[in-house]
């Protein structure tokens, strides 16, 4: 009996997700519930939530934090310089241009948001790329990969939602992660390099005129991208964000704007006179994550106390700052709070728990041991179909439970799931990827021609590391 319940609760959550029938985080609240009662877990349900609800309260602590940090960060203008490097660097040259969009992309990245990144990528690199007649698809494939790469950050949705769903920290997937991703960046440059190298040759020389021109989005300023502009369906904007809706619409505080030689023309909230501060203090704040010394989420809160202070002196400026961020953080320590109600249901009635012994019957003992390479792989193709929400939480969990019949830890199985982000960052469920599209003015099929194999390579390679370097059981 809950075999089936717990199946049925499963289809009807995905279908409801990826249908857009609700969003994530009234799916994830209503559907355990209704589920849990015929059960007959009746106001035991009350329990179990608030004892998962606890346990998740250290992860939605981190995430709030870790978004209003790197947000600041970005804000203050801590990467502008190394931004203006990335843009002189790459010149006129299209092969140091799609280098130079990897780079940029992997940096701005760090602060989980995909659709505050695609916008300042597109900002600085698109008028580039058109002056010299290079295909935009060229830059949103290689924007797509490294933002995609870069979701595995401990704020990023995917091991958001992956911590979420098992019960894990986030720095504790992330960590051992390291030289995967670190792997997953290198084969993006490998590619941006022979892309480059490819336009630079249909190109042959070329020379930008003399004339400068500015593109930029002001402050606050709204972008609507739908069907109509993107080719395609949207949702939620953000690698943090939710996968919901059909349109985008961004009210980012980004504000920098570029001329083509890669000035920034004005960002409001820039400090320059505290770069080397800011730099001392993000050097700290990830110092402490990797030697395990303090709880992440105390770290954060910190940091983000010190940031606020020295940045901005003044109260009213320190409540704006915050509220610029609102939505990336409501979305994803909404999806956090709203998933406990899932966990908890499904560990509380002991639904996972019997789906998991259905499956071990199921599957192959001579397949046990490689729960987590299956895991990963099955990520590739399932997170590019599927919404995060759907797969984290309705199929990881029981792959996880599977495994530990086997001897593997569900923080391994979380991490071999993360692979599969290369590519989902170019599904066409993903809000920030329409958003990329539509900036750059490219059709889905043509950016899908280029960008699925590519991909399946970069996960690939970051599966293989990962299990090289012990993050989860290869075999």
């Amino acid at each position: 009996m809950l075999v089936v319940l717990g199946f049925a609760m499963i289809a009807v959550f995905m279908y409801l997700v990826m249908a857009k029938k609700a969003t994530p985080i009234a799916t994830l609240i209503l559907v355990p519930l209704i589920f849990g009662l015929f059960t007959g877990a009746g106001l035991g349900l009350g329990d179990m939530v608030i004892e998962s609800t606890v346990k998740l309260a250290p992860t939605a602590a981190l995430l709030f934090f870790a978004i209003i940090f790197f947000g600041t960060m970005i804000d203050v203008g801590l990467f502008d310089p190394l931004i203006r490097a990335i843009l002189r660097f790459a010149g006129n040259d299209p092969m140091k241009l799609v280098l130079g969009t990897a780079l940029l992309t992997s940096i701005v990245s760090l602060d989980g948001d995909g659709s505050t990144t695609f916008i300042i990528v597109t900002s600085a690199f698109l008028p580039l790329y058109l002056r010299l007649g290079m295909s935009p698809v060229v830059l949103t494939v290689i924007a797509a990969l490294s933002n995609g790469v870069l979701n595995t950050v401990p704020w990023g949705g995917s091991t958001a939602r992956a911590a979420a769903a098992l019960n894990v920290s986030p720095i504790d997937i992330f960590v051992p992660m390291i030289p995967a991703i670190a792997s997953g960046l290198a084969a993006v440059l490998v590619l941006a390099y022979f892309m480059g190298r490819s336009e630079r040759k249909r190109l042959g020389e070329v020379h930008l005129d003399d004339s400068r021109g500015v593109l930029g989005l002001r402050n606050r300023e709204t972008v609507t991208v739908g069907a109509a502009a993107a080719g395609g369906s949207g949702s939620h904007a953000g690698s943090g964000g939710q996968d919901n809706g059909s349109s985008v619409v961004i009210a980012n505080d980004f504000s920098a704007s570029f001329t083509e030689d890669g000035t920034f023309v004005e960002r409001p909230n820039a400090r320059p006179k505290l770069v080397w501060i800011n730099f001392a203090l993000t050097m700290a704040v990830m110092t402490l994550l990797v030697m395990d010394l303090l709880p992440p989420a105390v770290i954060f809160m910190a940091a983000v106390g010190i940031a606020l202070v020295i940045n901005f002196p003044k109260v009213t400026e320190q409540s704006a700052q915050i509220k610029a961020h609102a939505t990336s953080v409501i979305s994803v320590v909404g999806m956090v709070f709203a998933a406990s109600v899932l966990t908890g249901v499904m560990n509380g009635t002991g639904m996972v728990e019997a789906m998991a012994e259905w499956l071990v019957g199921v599957v192959p003992d001579a397949l046990g041991p490689f729960m987590a390479v299956i895991a990963g792989v099955l990520s590739i193709p399932l997170t590019f179909i599927m919404t995060n929400d759907a797969f984290y939480f309705g199929v990881l969990p029981i792959l996880s439970e599977t495994a530990g019949h086997f001897g593997i830890e569900p923080v391994q199985m979380a991490r071999a799931a993360l692979v599969g982000q290369a590519l989902h960052q170019s599904s066409p469920l993903v809000a920030s990827f329409l958003l990329l599209i539509g900036l750059a003015n490219v059709s889905l099929g043509e950016h899908f021609k280029k960008v699925i194999w590519r991909g399946a390579i970069v996960a690939f390679v970051m599966l293989a590391v990962g299990g090289l370097t012990l993050a989860y059981p290869l075999f």
